[in-house]
């Protein structure tokens, strides 16, 4: 294993020093907690927290700003924060109107974020949440009870950060996120394995010339492995799954976002991004906005995910183009 670190055991809390120091103009980091939160709040606006495990920088710290997320929470690497740290994003982003929760559908992400947001209940801040369940690889996996919550959950923060930012209440916002998560869906490849620090050696093995479909941010398993295939057949493979999924006619309007998992270049990103479209155009699908960069990534893992998010709201390209002030964006 081959990685910058100090004590695999203190990844996470140095990691988090190192980002609040460097972007001091944008965010805090709330002492004695895993907490990064947006250095000035508006009062009367309704609080944004997502989390979750360390591991898929930028996300979610790097969403954490004006205009998306007023805090995140950041467990250690791939393991969800604990109750009393979501409850301490809970409290830095209540702003006196509530606080909805962005949770990526896993059960420790799921049944900690709930138990945070039931004490939080207690000090009488109102909590609601969106559960995100967008990877339609596979129904059951590793962790979960039904699908898992992956690259999504980023164009959840940034519909919905808009949507909060201009000033929409925390029942408003649970309605549109609810909305959202039936009409986007994920699907990825894994060239290589993730290793987590602690850990030493990849999540699983894949050999030289293979690659896995549908492998999870955690190095779950995926559908199928098969040799390695160009970029356009890569392309043809992801896009049919999703055709499946959405049973979509010619016209229709789609946002796409093609995410490179963390050791995919951009020059490897924005080749495949252009056989997507190929692809789309030849199915008659249009697309109404449009986003390329590893934002949801598994440590060292090469590969890409695409996500769709099937536009039912012309509002909604509206907070797609709201301007952010954030890391990651």
């Amino acid at each position: 294993m081959k990685k910058i670190i100090n004590n695999p055991s203190h990844v996470v809390d140095e990691m988090l020093e190192g980002f609040a120091y460097a972007n001091s103009d944008l965010i805090k980091r709330v002492p004695d907690t895993t907490v990064i939160v947006k250095k000035s709040l508006e009062k009367g606006k309704v609080g944004l927290v997502s989390g979750g495990g360390s591991g898929h920088e930028p996300s979610h710290a790097g969403f954490v700003g004006k205009g998306m997320l007023t805090a995140a929470v950041a467990g250690e690497v791939f393991t969800s924060p604990s109750p009393d740290q979501v409850l301490e994003g809970i409290r830095a982003a209540d702003q006196g109107e509530g606080v909805l929760l962005i949770i990526k559908n896993y059960s420790g992400d799921v049944m900690n974020f709930e138990m945070a947001a039931e004490l939080a209940e207690t000090e009488d801040i109102t909590v609601k949440q969106v559960i995100v369940d967008d990877d339609i690889a596979v129904e059951d996996s590793t962790h979960t009870n039904g699908r898992r919550g992956v690259a999504g959950t980023i164009i959840m923060h940034k519909l919905l950060g808009a949507a909060a930012e201009q000033g929409s209440s925390l029942t408003e916002l649970k309605q549109l996120g609810d909305e959202l998560v039936k009409q986007i869906k994920t699907i990825g490849v894994a060239l290589t394995p993730a290793t987590v620090p602690e850990v030493g050696k990849p999540g699983f093995t894949l050999d030289s010339d293979e690659m896995e479909y549908g492998v999870g941010i955690h190095g779950e398993p995926g559908y199928r492995r098969e040799s390695l295939k160009s970029s356009r057949a890569i392309a043809d493979e992801l896009i049919a799954q999703l055709k499946k999924e959405y049973q979509w006619a010619q016209g229709e309007s789609f946002g796409l976002l093609v995410n490179g998992l963390g050791a995919t270049p951009l020059m490897e990103q924005y080749l495949f991004i252009n056989d997507v479209r190929e692809k789309l155009e030849q199915e008659g699908i249009t697309i109404k906005f449009k986003k390329v960069g590893s934002l949801m990534t598994s440590l060292d893992m090469a590969g890409v995910s695409m996500t769709l998010v099937k536009i039912k709201d012309d509002k909604w390209l509206e907070y797609w183009s709201h301007p952010v002030e954030v890391v990651g964006w």
